[in-house]
């Protein structure tokens, strides 16, 4: 394995450094200065239709997708680290960018599985960010982490299928600019486990949708929100579903690696942001007649964030060269590891850099109290520790 990033993957870095610094950052501060006063944080701010024209402008666009014709053509290994550096300012980045959850991994079930029907009238508005999607698979009454407990039905009947069930942690889903989602649930419960499912195309629009609420975490409102919505016998044409019936495990599948990768990577991000700042309050900070930066405990924790953050990234790496070389079913135990060890490393140096800041830590006078949040929320989003765990165990013991 090559360590060193392509000229590609290093002229991207850079300009994605430079909009970042020059547009990106400073419309944090402002736009977090307008919510003390009350803006909605779930729908886009003003400043992001700027942000988006500038970032295409620089050819700083879909970098996520393989596909030279609509996104960027990079490999996992070369958008890695761009990943991470959009992980620096994870609300508004991604977004900008039109790298963002849940998009990306709609964009690329519909650009791997979608009839040119389904291209044309869903995912070429998603690659020119002109609307928003939803996935729907996580379900309020059932444990999620294992998808033979859905109980979401699509039942055929016609030329259309019926959706009937509820979901929640639609994330993106409250959002006035969420248009479609991908919905997920059981077209044979008589099938084996992994033929009984399918993906669904549902219009936020179509009669019998309900959105519910926006689910804040903890205490959090994020951009689009995470909503819970039921589906009421919701009629769709059988054009609407992906792929075909009983596919739905394996599109999730393929969906799930690659976006793990860009969940890790964005974690680390996060991670060196609060390593910054733990390392600019130290310098800055005097207690009992000596910088905070000089206290043994406090050089310690800046450290060992160095090392827990490289030794991740490391680990990540290797991920996105095993699926770019071998594909993801050869990665899928070094997928697993990763989307355990990013989260906890990344919350481990976000709460030593909250005891650095003292009370200040813990309020929105800076980002890691928000930080927290979306890094603990991660250890369950995409498959909770215990399942990926269960995963690696399972591989060791083969």
């Amino acid at each position: 394995m090559d360590f060193s990033h392509s000229p590609t993957s290093l002229d991207y870095q850079e300009r994605l450094r430079a909009f970042m610094d020059e547009h990106v950052f400073p419309a944090e501060h402002a736009i977090h200065e307008r919510r003390q006063w009350g803006d909605d944080p779930v729908e886009a701010p003003p400043e992001m239709a700027d942000l988006k024209a500038e970032a295409r402008r620089r050819g700083l666009w879909n970098l996520f997708l393989p596909d030279e014709e609509h996104g960027a053509g990079l490999s996992n290994r070369d958008y890695a680290p761009l990943a991470e550096m959009m992980g620096h300012a994870i609300e508004l980045a991604p977004e900008a960018t039109n790298c963002a959850a849940p998009d990306t991994g709609n964009m690329e079930v519909l650009h791997m599985f979608g009839t040119d029907e389904q291209k044309e009238r869903w995912l070429i508005p998603l690659l020119n960010g002109e609307i928003r999607s939803n996935f729907g698979m996580t379900e309020p009454e059932v444990a999620s982490s294992d998808p033979r407990n859905l109980e979401t039905s699509i039942t055929a009947d016609g030329d259309d299928y019926i959706v009937s069930g509820r979901k929640w942690f639609s994330s993106g889903a409250h959002s006035k600019d969420s248009k479609v989602a991908i919905v997920m649930g059981v077209t044979n419960p008589d099938a084996p486990p992994k033929q009984r499912y399918s993906m669904i195309l549902v219009p936020t629009d179509a009669d019998g949708v309900e959105i519910v609420r926006d689910l804040p975490v903890y205490g959090y409102r994020h951009r689009g929100g995470h909503a819970e919505v039921i589906y009421h016998d919701v009629r769709v044409p059988a054009g609407n579903l992906i792929a075909g019936p009983g596919e739905g495990y394996m599109i999730a599948q393929a969906r799930l690696g690659p976006g793990r990768i860009h969940h890790c990577m964005r974690a680390l991000g996060q991670a060196e942001r609060a390593l910054s700042l733990m390392v600019e309050r130290a310098k800055n900070r005097e207690a009992f007649g000596m910088r905070v930066a000089d206290q043994g405990v406090v050089q310690d924790w800046i450290a060992e964030s160095r090392l827990r953050i490289d030794q991740a990234r490391l680990l990540v790496m290797r991920a996105a060269w095993l699926i770019d070389t071998q594909g993801n079913r050869a990665a899928r135990q070094e997928v697993s590891a990763i989307k355990v060890v990013a989260p906890n490393t990344a919350l481990w140096v976000i709460d030593k850099a909250v005891q650095v800041h003292g009370g200040m830590g813990v309020t929105d006078d800076t980002p890691l109290a928000s930080m927290w949040a979306n890094m603990r929320t991660l250890r369950i989003a995409d498959g909770p520790d215990e399942v990926h765990k269960m995963v690696v165990a399972r591989r060791e013991l083969k």
